[in-house]
């Protein structure tokens, strides 16, 4: 509730918290001479660039680096043994983190948004009072509201897990040392990229997954060559389990599994799922309503349940990916504008930055095969690609899923190297509604990934 001594600050937009979508959406404004209002804790950039894509995939770089390394015989190479300097590589990503916040803080003050850092609460609706970081408060009454805080690592509710003070997926990035044996909870995107990032770096890594298989959402086939992949590369993983209890034996942890099994390791990553930065918004003043797991609630234009106030990226139960985020900001832009901009239909792709990479877009055959399409399925061993050949990275499997009777393509799974980069040609040529027949014949340049088009889409396995 606003007190009567409050000076209440009236201004086009605010934006509590300065994610992805938000902090685009704050430059623009401001570019554009509105009155702009941006509330950040403290986390310049948002979470992308200051725990998550940006220094993960830093870290990714480094491992892959670590893997060709070790394979540089092949290549007709001797580069001695390979050392890991922890030292190095917790420079190599600070310093990336460092220079992309750093242009970020430039370029909000360039915009001439006010920046305030800060923490904020509604008081009522389209209004919060900020209590700042460097002491005092003020009380800011937006036109229209952006609500964009974003997520947090989740901490599974296992017994004894908190007390062993277990990493999560931001923690784990401070490299106070590399764990000689790290046990992972989890065996999503996030889970995997780590237990990939740090087998390379001489972990020895087990995984453990709830889920009967690996990736339950990717068909069976791409799954089970990632898993290969992923062993041959020391990473262990334990399917179909769940684990029991935790507990702290001097210096190393155990964790026990549903089935007897014991687990011992030196460190605990969980990685299952974030949740929603909402819980001291206090959005009942706004107006705003959140769901059972606390993500806002919005509809398909991003508004939330109060007028002129909107949620954005992972905190309105959006995917979590930045690239999402984007999008998020574009709809919301168009619609502050009086625009009817939707999420409804948007062709989202998926990357997972193990190595090789997996990337996917579209439906998978098994979700074409339940809505009923009549299709044809085709699939490629990356090892038939010339350019993996050159490069002696010869693991993975592409597939696609396309409609036999349109020949419109429904899907891809690309899993090999450079896979993120080749998505998105085949992600354009669905956007423009291309039958596949354009990927097929195209006259793609010899050597690359993406010359592999040509071969998959005459590699017809039904």
């Amino acid at each position: 509730m606003i007190d009567s001594q409050d000076v209440v600050e009236d201004v086009d937009l605010l934006v509590v918290g300065g994610g992805k979508a938000g902090k685009t959406l704050a430059m623009d404004l401001a570019r554009a001479g509105r009155r702009v209002v941006m509330v950040e804790r403290g986390m310049i950039g948002g979470t992308c660039i200051n725990v998550a894509c940006i220094p993960t995939k830093s870290l990714v770089t480094s491992s892959r680096l670590a893997r060709r390394a070790a394979a540089a015989q092949s290549l007709g190479l001797s580069l001695g043994k390979l050392e890991v300097d922890l030292r190095m590589l917790r420079s190599h990503k600070e310093g990336v983190v460092a220079d992309m916040v750093d242009l970020n803080h430039r370029q909000f003050l360039d915009s001439g948004m006010d920046l305030v850092l800060g923490t904020a609460h509604f008081v009522a609706e389209r209004t919060v009072e900020i209590d700042l970081n460097d002491g005092g408060r003020r009380v800011v009454r937006g036109a229209d509201v952006v609500i964009n805080t974003g997520t947090v690592p989740h901490l599974p509710s296992v017994p004894g897990l908190a007390d062993v003070s277990p990493l999560n997926s931001e923690t784990i990035m401070r490299l106070e040392r590399i764990p000689e044996r790290l046990a992972v909870i989890g065996g999503g995107y996030v889970g995997l990229e780590f237990a990939h990032m740090f087998a390379a770096f001489g972990s020895r890594v087990t995984v453990l997954d709830r889920n009967p298989r690996l990736l339950p959402r990717e068909d069976a086939d791409i799954a089970e060559v990632l898993a290969a992949c992923l062993g041959e590369d020391g990473v262990e993983i334990i399917t179909g389990v769940t684990v029991k209890e935790v507990a702290r034996d001097e210096d190393a942890v155990r964790l026990v599994l549903e089935d007897g099994r014991v687990l011992v390791a030196d460190d605990v990553l969980a990685a299952s799922g974030r949740d929603p930065v909402t819980r001291d918004l206090r959005l009942d003043a706004a107006g705003v309503r959140t769901d059972e797991r606390g993500f806002v609630r919005v509809d398909d234009t991003l508004a939330t349940d109060a007028p002129h106030t909107w949620a954005v990226g992972d905190v309105a139960g959006s995917l979590q990916f930045t690239h999402v985020s984007l999008d998020d900001y574009r709809i919301v832009k168009a619609n502050i504008a009086g625009g009817t901009r939707s999420t409804t239909g948007r062709l989202i792709p998926w990357n997972l930055f193990t190595d090789p990479e997996l990337a996917r877009v579209g439906l998978t055959e098994e979700q074409a095969r339940t809505a009923g399409r009549d299709i044809r399925v085709a699939k490629l061993p990356v090892k038939s690609v010339p350019r993996a050949r050159t490069m002696r990275e010869t693991r993975g499997l592409w597939k696609a899923v396309v409609d036999r009777n349109t020949e419109e393509i429904l899907g891809v799974a690309l899993l090999g190297p450079d896979s993120s980069e080749v998505l998105t040609v085949v992600q354009t040529a669905m956007w423009a509604g291309m039958p596949f027949t354009r990927l097929r014949d195209g006259i793609i340049a010899h050597p690359t990934m993406a010359e592999g088009l040509n071969a998959l889409f005459t590699s017809w396995v039904d």
